[in-house]
């Protein structure tokens, strides 16, 4: 068993089972911090601590979405919170509830729960009773609170993303655009969910042993930070569409410029083609009577081609097509 016992002045000390079951023996506060539940853990849940066997089982599985389930005696949670060093994953935690006994089990490095040990310590837990409804707002709380770190570095990243494109789009820009939002869609799966699990306990269909009134206010105060944060990853999902939709629009701008250059191009040179295919045609009329004096070959071969180009390029100005005004 690899785990961490947490004292209610935020001390620590590495958790044994044998240690563990002198805190329960000795009715006193509990928080064991698991990482992963073996055999040995899951022993003492089922055996000590009295946790039902359908959620301890349910511990030892992760990638489970946010819920809450209420069992005789205790409440199993499972918990998202944010991992600033990769978005894309949230740090689960499944957490069991009563009034002396808190049980925490995530996997890998703790994030989120080693501040809320260290906010513990300077945590007024007489504002909560009993010290286990303190100890779970800390923890739901800072879990809660891991998003808006994450969010905000979305927020500004959608705005340099925004003025790039409009510099100059790349395939790569239009890459992490569909990267992020990715990630805002796997945040959103745990964070509705998880919204929706606090608003039933606030309704009163969950119920959480030993929570009061006043203790309901600091979960309410949870509720709507969940709010914010679903409020938040909403928009910044319109506002990635309406980036990947500025990408394609000016990609499609640029397209229809260079379109517009090409076809240009090729007008200015389709009647100096005609001219010249029709001059150089070797019909005797025109090799004998027209094309033998100097002046032909300045006249036809030069200033009606110059002239040509001349025309069209004051039609194309005053349409618009270069720039100059409409007609």
């Amino acid at each position: 068993m690899k785990g961490t016992l947490i004292h209610a002045d935020g001390s620590t000390v590495d958790a044994t089972a044998d240690l563990v079951r002198q805190q329960i023996a000795a009715d006193e506060f509990v928080w064991l911090d698991l990482e992963g539940v073996d055999d040995e853990a899951s022993q003492l849940l089922r055996d000590d601590f009295g946790f039902h066997p359908l959620a301890v089982e349910d511990a030892e599985h992760f990638r489970q979405r946010p819920k809450i389930d209420d069992f005789d005696g205790f409440t199993y949670f499972v918990v998202h919170g944010a991992q600033a060093d990769n978005p894309s994953s949230t740090l689960e935690v499944h957490l069991f509830y009563s009034e002396k006994r808190i049980v925490t089990v995530h996997q890998g490095a703790q994030g989120p729960l080693a501040e809320a040990r260290a906010r513990l310590t300077h945590h007024n837990s007489s504002d909560l009773t009993p010290l286990s409804v303190s100890v779970l707002y800390v923890v739901v709380d800072t879990l809660v609170d891991s998003f808006f770190p994450v969010l905000s570095v979305f927020d500004d990243r959608i705005d340099e993303v925004e003025d790039e494109i409009l510099k100059l789009p790349t395939e790569d820009q239009l890459g992490e655009l569909f990267d992020m939002k990715r990630t805002l869609v796997a945040l959103r799966k745990v964070v509705t969910p998880e919204r929706d699990m606090f608003a039933t306990l606030l309704s009163g269909v969950s119920t959480l042993p030993g929570m009061t009134p006043d203790d309901e206010r600091y979960f309410r105060d949870l509720y709507d930070h969940l709010i914010r944060v679903s409020d938040m990853i909403d928009s910044y999902r319109d506002l990635l569409t309406g980036a990947m939709d500025t990408h394609i629009s000016t990609v499609s701008n640029r397209l229809n410029v260079v379109m517009k250059q090409l076809t240009i191009i090729a007008t200015v040179f389709l009647p100096l083609s005609f001219f010249t295919g029709f001059f150089g045609q070797n019909f005797a009329v025109l090799t004998d009577h027209y094309l033998k004096s100097p002046w032909v070959f300045w006249v036809f071969g030069v200033a009606m081609d110059a002239a040509a180009v001349v025309v069209l390029l004051a039609w194309f100005r005053r349409r618009g097509w270069l720039g100059g005004p409409t007609a």
